[in-house]
């Protein structure tokens, strides 16, 4: 990666030229900011305010053939601009990603206020013990977790070794490493040990039909990981099973929540009906008010 000075001019230049680019490829001009957040170290306020126009030297993580390539990267490829700098921001935290891991969205940060809800909810201390983030990717949940409930055990759970990778990078640079531990396996399969001693799951797993997944944008469905994605024929493989399996490792009046598509909820809550071991069961909306979470407690 080289280093390369511009001046404020000449990066105003590119900068347009780069929102041309982006309208007329139908993806948001705001992107171009993002990444020169990234890469020049510039603030929104000198970006809305074009503070940085005026500057005579701007240092950039590459030099400007290298950005005007990763730009056209993000036109032709329709790669996601978060892969390109390999950061996203997420609640408080600033997370590594990469192809390995789905980037996290936005909608998926409100979790963590949930999980501090459902803790107040309930007259059982659950805000210390165990708690696990099933399917953890970029380990964004389990660091909210980690962040939020400061006398928990957090365990972090991926098939993938490769994002537990990053999963790890994150929590090292965040400070938390010493408070999750990380398990490769499939889903509950690396927790035996802890059966019935779980306060709390919390898990955003594939919840997308099969065959909706080539229909997506191109940006979800040819780059995000297809593994963090497919929830088999109907979207619901992975929650059926966490519904089913989950009894076995909570404590009772433990947290059970998920992450799930919208109009899934009915289906979820039929779900955890049917299985019998669940009560207080609660749809919760993102916050655009889209159904987007399912909260119970074992009872």
């Amino acid at each position: 990666m080289t280093e390369e000075t511009l001046s404020g001019e000449e990066l105003a230049q590119w900068r347009n030229w780069a929102k041309q680019k982006a309208i007329a490829s139908r993806i948001s001009p705001t992107e171009v900011d993002w990444l020169l957040q990234e890469v020049a170290n510039l603030t929104p306020l000198d970006l809305r305010l074009n503070l940085f126009q005026e500057r005579s030297q701007i240092s950039l993580k590459y030099s400007l053939s290298q950005l005007t390539e990763l730009w056209q990267q993000r036109l032709n490829e329709r790669l996601p601009v978060q892969y390109l700098v390999g950061v996203t921001p997420w609640r408080k935290f600033r997370l590594k990603v990469s192809h390995d891991v789905l980037i996290p969205r936005p909608e998926t940060e409100y979790i963590i206020d949930i999980v501090q809800k459902a803790i107040l909810d309930t007259p059982l201390d659950l805000s210390g013990g165990n708690w696990v983030d099933l399917g953890t990717g970029s380990g964004a949940i389990a660091l909210g977790l980690a962040d939020l409930l400061t006398n928990a055990t957090i365990y972090a759970v991926d098939t993938s070794l490769a994002a537990l990778e990053i999963a790890e990078e994150n929590a090292i640079e965040l400070g938390l490493k010493q408070r999750i531990i990380f398990k490769q396996g499939s889903w509950w399969d690396p927790l035996e040990f802890l059966k019935g001693q779980i306060n709390g799951m919390v898990s955003n797993p594939p919840y997308i039909p099969t065959e909706i997944i080539p229909t997506l944008q191109p940006e979800v469905a040819y780059h995000e990981p297809t593994l963090a994605l497919d929830g088999g024929e109907d979207g619901l493989m992975s929650i059926d099973y966490l519904v089913e399996i989950s009894p076995f490792y909570l404590r009772s009046g433990g947290i059970w929540l998920i992450e799930m598509m919208a109009g899934q909820g009915k289906k979820v809550v039929q779900l955890l009906e049917n299985q019998g071991s669940y009560q207080n069961i609660q749809i919760f909306p993102d916050l655009a008010g889209i159904d987007r979470f399912v909260l119970a407690y074992l009872k």
